[in-house]
């Protein structure tokens, strides 16, 4: 199918509603009342640019950052009972980058948003969204110190929680700034140091994850602009939030003097079933989100996934019927980096002359809450950071 600029679904005067076929089980519905073909009534709850028709959120700005130090399979294999192939055959990752001590999820964030920043041309926005499982404290959130930092002044700035998925739901919520006037440039971010949250012991959850950062700029524009995003299908099951978790330090299980020796302040997943549940959410929301932006699946040139293991960003391919080279893949160099995972892959692939202007790109995301969302848009031409 031949490129076209034609916007998503949602756009221009409202046509008659018409009755599509059911989309996948626990998307929650679009508002738009004639969605484009594959994206049904289950495909997603549109938020963001669907408020003000012909106005969009444009991706303008991208940047990111890794600390400096790459630990190998191999240095992880002299402290856990592994090896290089044990990792690659079951995740795909042969390194992770990681912070020192010193370093906060606030500073990585500050890395990645000034590169942001100069790719966009900008020195200052009207706000900044900051997605994060690892904030530098409970309290406050960690975006205001981020735009401080920046020197953006008193601007709007807030946290969001989704884990892995948070970027995307960054990316609605400033996309939903946007929309309704309250700002004309965002400045939205993830980032992660899941390093200080790793249990040193678990293998499981020790060699996949990776610290990092990701951002990039929005600004207020046209549908039919390259860039401009797509209304982001998201959704969530929080009756599997024990699926992954980190158990104490919150209201449920607070860190007190006299439980301190029972807490357990490490991240816990279940891998077996989290991995299933991600194929299906993010394969079927991608299949949802390329359709209300009016292509077939097939018709997607880049997949950024959540990178999350190989494996799972072939299965998500496979179940979408979509050739295993079109996934972006970073995963091999850098690790799970949670929030940052999307953004840094984005970059990876610009770099790497994988994801050029014009093309039909998919994000997707699946994370803790358990939470998940997709999102497309045709990649613009951006400057460098």
């Amino acid at each position: 199918m031949p490129p076209t600029d034609t916007p998503p679904a949602g756009a221009g005067p409202a046509r008659p509603a018409r009755r599509a076929a059911p989309a996948p089980a626990g998307v929650r519905p679009s508002p738009d009342p004639d969605p484009a073909p594959g994206a049904g009534p289950d495909a997603g709850q549109a938020v963001g640019p669907d408020a003000a028709p012909g106005r969009a959120a444009v991706l303008c700005g991208l940047g990111t950052w890794l600390p400096p130090r790459s630990v190998s399979n191999e240095e992880l294999s002299q402290e856990l009972d592994t090896s290089d192939e044990w990792i690659r055959s079951r995740t795909g990752i042969g390194r992770r980058h990681v912070a020192d001590p010193a370093t906060a999820t606030s500073d990585l964030a500050v890395e990645a948003g000034r590169r942001a920043l100069k790719s966009a041309g900008l020195e200052a926005v009207d706000a900044v969204v900051l997605a994060t499982t690892t904030p530098d404290r409970p309290c406050p959130a960690t975006a205001p110190l981020v735009a401080a930092q920046l020197g953006l002044g008193t601007v709007p700035a807030f946290d969001v929680g989704a884990v892995c998925t948070g970027f995307l739901y960054a990316l609605a919520a400033g996309s939903g700034l946007i929309a309704l006037g309250t700002a004309r440039t965002v400045l939205v971010v993830g980032a992660d140091k899941y390093s200080g949250i790793l249990d040193p012991h678990d293998r499981s959850t020790r060699v996949i994850f990776g610290d990092g950062a990701g951002a990039v700029v929005l600004r207020a524009g046209d549908r039919t602009e390259p860039g401009a995003l797509g209304a982001p299908l998201l959704g969530s099951d929080g009756t599997g939030a024990d699926l992954v978790t980190v158990r104490s330090g919150g209201s449920r299980e607070p860190v007190r003097a006299d439980t301190a020796g029972a807490a357990d302040p490490y991240f816990r997943m279940d891998g077996k079933t989290v991995f299933r549940r991600a194929v299906e959410r993010m394969a079927d929301t991608s299949v949802a989100a390329a359709g209300q932006a009016g292509w077939a699946a097939g018709d997607v040139d880049v997949l950024v996934a959540h990178q999350a293991n190989l494996r799972i960003l072939y299965a998500v391919a496979d179940r979408m019927r979509l050739p295993r080279e079109r996934c972006a893949v970073h995963l091999d160099r850098v690790g799970n980096t949670a929030a940052a995972s999307i953004p840094l892959a984005l970059a990876d692939a610009v770099a790497a002359g994988r994801l050029r202007p014009g093309h039909r790109t998919v994000l997707t995301a699946f994370g803790g809450g358990l939470t998940w969302g997709a999102c497309a848009l045709r990649w613009p031409e951006l400057a460098p950071a």
